[in-house]
């Protein structure tokens, strides 16, 4: 890339630091916003700008928002007594979308790693114990993390170290996906499919 001026390769060096953006995407990201006009460039820097400066953390569940608590955790329709423990503000809006689930929130913000030296107190889950010891009314704990080895170590570590609070604990299940075949599933797949099944 040296042979774009040093402006040029400074926003393409930028825009291939987030996350799925490879070289190539960048320069064709880098390319588009130079495209755009003075107005539209300014626009999107703006607002940039003022999610970063607007947006936190929700001083309840981890969620994002632009006041001290996200809308879920204020709206008093909300099934109180369940939290659903997720990994991360994009999890809370793909558990929204399905349109079914009524209880709060809880977001972790990552989840267990060592071998990339992330712990437990590394992690939202500090607050979850004290959250859980201020709100006596909650009666199940659903665990949705990613079904990756992360994600299992940590639901395993949050469910040993709640076991005795008397709160439910629950894990999402995880197997085929609507449409999928089983000839192409994986062992691992189909294990988890059998062992989430339910009575019809």
């Amino acid at each position: 890339m040296r042979q774009y001026p040093r402006t040029l390769n400074k926003l393409i060096n930028e825009l291939g630091k987030l996350p799925g953006i490879g070289s190539k995407t960048a320069q064709r990201l880098a390319f588009h916003i130079l495209s755009l006009t003075d107005r539209e460039a300014d626009e999107l820097a703006e607002a940039i700008s003022a999610a970063k400066k607007s947006l936190k953390y929700c001083e309840v569940c981890g969620n994002l928002t632009d006041r001290e608590r996200c809308p879920i955790c204020e709206d008093s329709a909300r099934d109180g007594s369940v939290i659903c423990v997720v990994e991360s503000p994009q999890d809370v809006m793909a558990m929204e979308r399905i349109r079914e689930y009524r209880g709060r929130y809880h977001v972790l913000h990552g989840t267990i790693s060592p071998m990339d030296g992330i712990g437990p107190n590394d992690i939202n889950l500090v607050s979850l114990v004290r959250r859980l010891q201020a709100e006596p009314d909650v009666k199940e704990l659903i665990l949705a993390t990613n079904p990756n080895i992360e994600g299992e170590a940590t639901a395993m570590y949050i469910a040993n170290l709640l076991k005795d609070t008397g709160i439910k604990i629950t894990r999402i299940a995880h197997g085929l996906p609507i449409g999928g075949d089983l000839e192409y599933a994986d062992e691992e797949t189909l294990l988890k499919a059998i062992e989430g099944r339910r009575e019809l």
